[in-house]
């Protein structure tokens, strides 16, 4: 397709309605003009997030989340600017393309993601070859078959340790990129690949990019099962899951997502049909998946694997999600099992009837409590009752907490009222700092020059005549970063001859800190409507300073020269900037 020009991008967005289209994320509430809501970019328990119809803005008050349409949904479903563009314009029936808009796309690490599409394709090329065979026939006695290899690109490093690093040097990659990639080592016989003779299965980003492997032995070699790759500036384990690009649709669609552990497992549950499925790859879940996890869908399954340390991760999982507000169902495998085994062993519709039939946290809390303890012992069972009551403090689930109190009640003899005070004592105790908004991410307090730059921004995004009497009087902010929003609004203008907040947000794409310091003046709780004295005042503090620092620079200027020519030329601009302050005041 032909990149779209600003114009078709601003028409795309403006043929939907922000309010509709977050209101399908997550629930908004009228409040006078604006929609409120739980805001999905920090840990919020109260709705600081406000979304503006009439502007076409979101903004959270509370961390400075800002954006129109397209960076909700970037943002929310970690995607690329195209594919929520192609969103947006589904949902307006308006037919784009944006095959080659992803390709015309550049990165800071774009060599990184070029490396890993030519490493992907040698390694799918390999398994296809006669080399290939017997790593296909490993996976054929796994039961994969070869349209699944095909799906997850499933491929092969062979044994040469050459091959990958002579075909990405001979397309002109540099050694350097090669090294960050971590798919290439330099060693005492050069460069080489550290990956060979493994079956290669690829890792991906959120938008689909793959951006890194995991490499499986399948000769029953004594060495690593699986090597995944290092850590790079495009590969943050814990900032992926496996699957999620694939599993976000279904997972909307279905109101539901399933956790499990391993790749293999997700792999496994797509044959049978559950596409709704992603991985933690058999780490610990961080905050950042589990805020990712979040935003897919109401319910929340874990699945981990059915031994003792599946039902510990399964714990780790459940608290790192209860923490954002999530309450997760769980499945738990009988015979140690994996659902990879599992599915195999009992098939598909034994596995779906266990996902249709979760068990509550607290069920699974309350069982897995118990295990290594003798309840007869009165030791063991106020360990029981303590820890149990910890872990119904995370839960906001009113019912949730009556329903288990009444059964450790029963389990303990202890009465349901002593129970209900340890748990009411306990959340007290553990109740968070209320979050304080801040307008400027400064240490120190804003200066007076400080809130008139921000006052006077805040207008200028919303009113061209007050861009018109930045142009006239000041045109230059001394504060960096204001000085940089400011320039850009200026160009803006130039170019559309108007301003309109959801517009110029599309206008400076992904520059984060512009953003950021649109984020800090939109959350600033100023007067819609402005009076132009207010606008007067701006000016003249911005200009007090201007002068100030102009005058102490010729000063110094001064000082420095004997000339009494360039003396009396300096004290002349000195004695114009006085004048032109005391006209100002």
């Amino acid at each position: 397709m032909n990149v779209l020009s600003n114009d078709e991008i601003n028409h795309i967005r403006g043929s939907v309605n922000i309010v509709d289209v977050i209101g399908e994320y997550l629930p908004l509430t009228q409040k006078g003009k604006n929609f409120f809501g739980v805001c999905p970019f920090h840990d919020d328990h109260s709705p600081s997030m406000s979304v503006s119809s009439e502007k076409q803005i979101y903004t959270c008050f509370s961390c400075g989340a800002t954006g129109n349409v397209f960076k909700f949904i970037m943002d929310y479903e970690h995607i690329s600017f195209p594919e929520a563009l192609k969103k947006v314009a589904d949902k307006a029936g308006i037919d784009i393309a944006i095959g080659d808009f992803k390709k015309n796309t550049n990165t800071r690490f774009q060599s990184l993601y070029d490396i890993y599409e030519v490493a992907v394709k040698f390694y799918q090329n390999n398994i296809n070859t006669k080399e290939g065979k017997e790593a296909k026939e490993y996976l054929r006695g796994r039961d994969i078959t070869d349209d699944i290899i095909r799906e997850f690109g499933i491929g092969l490093s062979i044994k040469n340790r050459e091959m990958l690093t002579k075909l990405l040097l001979g397309k002109e990659f540099a050694h350097a990129d090669l090294l960050k990639s971590g798919l290439v080592v330099k060693n005492e016989y050069g460069y080489q690949d550290i990956y060979y003779n493994r079956i290669m299965f690829p890792l991906w980003d959120p938008s689909g990019k793959v951006v890194g492997f995991s490499g499986r032995v399948y000769h029953g070699e004594k060495e690593f099962k699986y090597i995944n790759t290092k850590e790079t500036d495009i590969f943050k384990k814990g900032e992926l899951l496996y699957n999620y690009h694939r599993a976000k649709e279904e997972a909307r669609m279905k109101q539901s997502v399933i956790i499990m552990e391993g790749f293999m497992d997700v792999i496994r549950a797509y044959t049978v049909g559950v596409k709704n499925v992603i991985a933690t790859m058999g780490t610990a879940v961080t905050k950042e998946q589990a805020g990712m996890i979040k935003k897919m869908a109401k319910e929340v399954i874990l699945c981990f694997d059915g031994d003792r340390a599946g039902a510990k991760a399964t714990l780790a999982c459940s608290n790192e999600l209860l923490e954002m507000g999530v309450i997760p169902k769980i499945v738990r495998l009988e015979k140690d099992l994996d659902p990879d085994e599992y599915i195999k062993k009992y098939g598909k519709e034994k596995f779906l009837a266990k996902l249709e039939n979760p068990i509550s946290v607290m069920d699974f809390k309350l069982n897995y409590l118990k295990q290594d303890k003798d309840l007869s012992s009165t030791v063991d069972m106020a360990n029981y009752v303590n820890t149990v009551i910890q872990e119904l403090a995370k839960i906001d689930d009113e019912v949730m907490r009556e329903i288990s109190l009444k059964k450790i009640s029963q389990e303990s003899n202890l009465d349901l009222d002593f129970l209900k005070a340890r748990l009411n004592n306990l959340k007290e105790k553990q109740e968070p700092i209320k979050e304080v908004p801040r307008v400027l991410e400064v240490n120190e307090r804003p200066s007076k020059y400080q809130k008139a730059e921000a006052g006077l921004l805040y207008y200028m995004l919303r009113y061209p005549e007050v861009i018109k009497m930045y142009q006239k009087k000041i045109t230059y902010m001394p504060t960096d970063r204001y000085r940089y929003l400011a320039r850009e609004i200026n160009y803006f203008y130039k170019n559309y001859q108007s301003i309109d907040m959801a517009d110029f947000i599309t206008f400076i794409g992904e520059d984060q800190e512009l953003l950021k310091t649109l984020g800090e003046i939109n959350r600033l709780n100023l007067k819609e409507e402005y009076k132009i004295d207010e606008i007067n005042d701006y000016i003249n503090v911005i200009l007090e300073y201007n002068i100030k620092v102009e005058t102490a620079r010729l000063k110094e200027q001064m000082k420095r020269t004997s000339d009494p020519f360039e003396k009396a030329n300096i004290a002349k601009q000195i004695v114009g900037l006085k004048m032109r302050r005391d006209e100002s005041d």
